[in-house]
Parts: structure tokens; C-alpha cells; sequence
């Protein structure tokens, strides 16, 4: 399978383009999933430390403000990816 069948691309110089491109993204993805998992980290001593202390594991209006800047940063789908990224950090409820 050449270059051009692997990225849809109609030209070399194109598909060329195309793979450089993603080679990128795969290592963008790869520092994102390393930060989600250094932020699941972090959230799991906020949440060690606030449960110890007599707190609830989770703070809704932390939660909210997490939202908010979510969604005024990426727009609508911010807000999809911070609810995924809070259920990610919250552990088991």
C-alpha cells in the first residue's frame, strides 16, 4: 500500500504533507495523554487531601469553574471534554 492509499491523498507532495502531519499529531496525542494522566494524579491528592480533612471527594463549583473555561477556550466541545476530563479525574464515586 503506497503513501497516497494510506492518507487519501491524489498526489506524492500531498500525501507527503498528509504523513508528516499526522506523525505529529501522534506525538501531540501522546504528551495530551501524558498530561490527562499527570492531572489525574494531581486531582487524586486534591481529593486524598479534602476527603482526609472531612471534605466531600468532589467540588461542584470547582467543577463548573473547569467548565467555563473549557467552553470559552473550545467552545461547546470544550465543555464535552471537560466533563470527560472531570469523570477521568474523579476516580470511582
Amino acid at each position: 500500500m503506497t503513501a497516497i492509499d494510506v492518507t487519501g491523498a491524489r498526489t506524492p507532495e500531498a500525501a507527503d504533507v498528509i504523513t508528516g502531519a499526522r506523525e505529529r499529531i501522534d506525538a501531540l496525542d501522546d504528551r495530551i495523554i501524558g498530561l490527562i494522566q499527570e492531572r489525574v494524579a494531581v486531582s487524586a491528592v486534591i481529593q486524598e487531601a479534602r476527603i482526609s480533612s472531612g471534605g466531600r471527594r468532589v467540588n461542584l463549583s470547582r467543577e463548573m469553574d473547569v467548565l467555563g473555561h473549557y467552553r470559552e477556550a473550545l467552545g461547546k466541545p470544550g465543555t464535552a471534554l471537560a466533563m470527560t476530563l472531570l469523570e477521568l479525574c474523579r476516580g470511582k464515586i
